[in-house]
């Protein structure tokens, strides 16, 4: 199973790679561009096949290690289930 932690900053905490790159995008000439804010993305593989299971393991990652509770949020992401096909009556 395979799951997505985005880890971004809490409003008010200060994104200086976002500020970077704001004053480096108004420089190429992209003058249009208002605001960046950077985030850290980690795509995560799973054995576990339980989903209840799984997200409390990637929850307990994010409080231990990819999010520091004081300045980060963080969202985590499950891929859509895919339906389950519909098996035809035997004639």
């Amino acid at each position: 199973m395979r799951t997505r932690v985005e880890i971004h900053l809490k409003k008010g905490v200060a994104d200086p790679e976002g500020d970077n790159v704001l004053k480096a995008l108004k420089l190429l000439g992209f003058s249009s561009v208002a605001g960046v804010r950077s985030i850290k993305v980690f795509e995560i593989d799973l054995t576990e096949r339980s989903r209840k299971k799984a997200e409390a393991i990637v929850e307990d990652m994010c409080r231990q290690l990819l999010a520091n509770p004081v300045i980060h949020d963080y969202r985590v992401r499950f891929p859509p289930r895919a339906p389950t096909p519909r098996r035809r009556p035997k004639k």
